[in-house]
């Protein structure tokens, strides 16, 4: 059975439907540190806190856990508010999966960030091997938890694959306290008020990615054989890049009422430290990475989404 934590946070509710889609029902487990309000069918439910190491080897007993998916963590501006709570759960959660997956022989899916990179990173066509000199604990947390994902492939051979997510751009669940959650709460501001106020500057320029391109690429890397993957810290992704004006007006072209407004918050000082475009070429090399939507394809689909889910 394949078992994902933090399955009700922004990736984990997607990722599990394209995995029941594929696989069929009841091979997967999903867990959280509440039971959703709404189950779904075609999976079973279970409360995990990863923090603890002897919850997570008896739900991996328990259900003959195989593959992991973990997904369980806390995001960039929830983090810089609560630095201790996103060093248990970023550190000691993924510590805790990796131990248990080399006693189990489990595989392991987890999801770096483009905030491991920092303001001595190069900010163009971000490379694969560079600078990981973050200035966030979000990013000191993803720093820690690639090397930990290497050490434990090197050292202890478990199949542990990840990748560096950009910006992540959903209609399924409600922003998480990430730092690039305005690309998402515009859209929903845009169909149900028809304008907005963005926490970042006009300009902030950041890597972003379609839902569907996320968890296409976890279920591609995931897929790929064994012996094309060659890096087992996180591989860079990507998709497309643009500014939070170019959103704003690339909604405007579908709603011509829209407006935006800008109000930078204490998010902006963590935009500024990230890259504005990334080389994914090793990616593309190693497992034919290669994302589905461009910047129009996914601001048709999200509108569309958005209108459904607030029948608009």
């Amino acid at each position: 059975m394949i078992l994902i934590t933090g399955a009700s946070g922004q990736i984990g509710i997607d990722l599990a439907d394209a995995l029941v889609d594929s696989l069929g029902p009841d091979q997967l487990l999903v867990t959280d540190l509440r039971m959703p309000e709404k189950l779904r069918p075609g999976r079973k439910y279970d409360v995990l806190d990863v923090t603890y190491m002897e919850s997570v080897e008896k739900i991996i007993q328990a259900h003959n856990i195989h593959t992991i998916y973990h997904l369980a963590g806390i995001l960039s501006a929830t983090g810089e508010r609560h630095p201790e709570l996103a060093w248990n759960v970023n550190v000691n959660g993924v510590r805790n999966i990796l131990e248990a997956a080399k006693r189990y022989k489990c595989r392991v899916f987890w999801p770096s960030s483009i905030a491991v990179f920092g303001p001595t990173t190069p900010k163009v066509n971000t490379p694969q091997e560079t600078v990981t000199e973050p200035g966030t604990m979000y990013g000191a947390t993803k720093v820690t938890g690639e090397l930990l994902c290497k050490f434990h492939s090197n050292h202890h051979e478990i199949d542990i694959r990840s990748v560096r997510f950009p910006g992540i751009i959903s209609y399924s669940a409600p922003p998480g306290g990430g730092t690039t959650d305005w690309a998402v709460d515009m859209f929903f501001q845009a169909v149900e008020h028809g304008s907005y106020t963005c926490f970042v500057t006009k300009e902030t320029r950041l890597p972003m990615m379609y839902m569907p391109d996320a968890v296409k690429s976890m279920l591609d890397i995931m897929d790929a054989d064994h012996k094309n993957i060659t890096v087992r810290t996180s591989y860079n992704i990507a998709a497309f890049s643009f500014s939070a004006e170019e959103l704003a007006a690339a909604i405007r072209k579908r709603i011509p009422t829209f407006t935006c407004t800008y109000a930078p918050d204490f998010r902006q000082a963590i935009a500024d430290s990230w890259p504005e475009s990334i080389d994914d070429s090793r990616a593309r090399k190693d497992w034919d990475w290669t994302p589905e939507y461009d910047l129009d394809a996914m601001v048709d689909d999200m509108l569309l989404h958005v209108r459904k889910k607030l029948q608009k």
